[in-house]
């Protein structure tokens, strides 16, 4: 089992010879954002068996990284997605992708590597006004280990109840600005759900790579900073966990099933 980390939510997940590919974004530059560290993922990047969308936000479900999928793809998404993203829609029509939609405890066979749906707490609108509510997701890949993919959510009660017994956890430790929004986690709050959750590995990601255009010396520590911090809380609470922080493309091989 091997994961690569691609920066912000973003990576690929190899797996009893399956690929899975999370939250793709492959641009230099969208919206109000750029890239500020780390090459765009090379093509490679985009190819994969199945691609896990957490959530409807433009950084996480980016119709343009999504186009660049091979014909027959398989995404699996929150239910409700297309209904709330007609452009997702018609580009599965246009690129001949394939469209699962999963609510929380659902499961979709990708091969010998069984997703499951679990719980995020995360605005799952498209926009932050948008007038479509699609609960956001996480996903568990199981195959030779266990892979926690959080996509974006804070802490909630019964967490570790809802995800389940993983071996690896990938979690987000901080955002794309110099403030984190509701119902995201920040380094310290990712080792508290390291904590609960009890993985034997984790890698950090959904930090350091974009930012607010003109915005650069705004609260840089938050930018750069987020990796370190986890490492500092896990050890603190969540010493028996390996954590591996990753640059941009790099990959690691965590420890399978215990």
């Amino acid at each position: 089992m091997e994961v690569t980390w691609w920066g912000h939510a973003t990576c690929t997940i190899e797996d009893a010879g399956v690929r899975v590919l999370t939250d793709p974004l492959f641009a230099r530059r969208f919206a109000h954002l750029r890239r500020r560290r780390g090459e765009v993922p090379p093509p490679e990047a985009a190819v994969a068996d199945a691609v896990l969308l957490s959530h409807l936000h433009s950084d996480h479900l980016h119709l343009p990284s999504l186009a660049r999928l091979a014909p027959g793809t398989l995404l699996i998404v929150p239910l409700g997605t297309e209904g709330a993203v007609p452009a997702l829609r018609r580009l599965r029509r246009a690129r001949g992708l394939r469209v699962a939609e999963v609510a929380p405890g659902d499961e979709v066979r990708v091969g010998e590597v069984l997703v499951r749906a679990v719980t995020a707490l995360h605005d799952g609108r498209r926009l932050p006004v948008g007038p479509h509510r699609v609960p956001a997701l996480g996903f568990v890949v199981e195959g030779g280990a266990r892979t926690y993919f959080a996509g974006d959510t804070g802490l909630f009660d019964g967490m570790a109840d809802a995800v389940g017994p993983v071996d690896v956890a990938l979690l987000p430790v901080g955002g794309w600005g110099p403030r984190l929004g509701l119902h995201h986690l920040n380094a310290a709050r990712a080792a508290q759900a390291l904590a609960m959750l009890a993985p034997r590995a984790a890698v950090p990601v959904h930090y350091g790579t974009y930012w607010p255009i003109g915005m650069d010396g705004v609260r840089p520590h938050e930018f750069h900073a987020p990796g370190d911090e986890f490492v500092r809380h896990a050890a603190r609470l969540a010493p028996e966990v390996a954590v591996h922080v990753l640059g941009h493309g790099e990959c690691v091989r965590p420890e399978a099933r215990r």
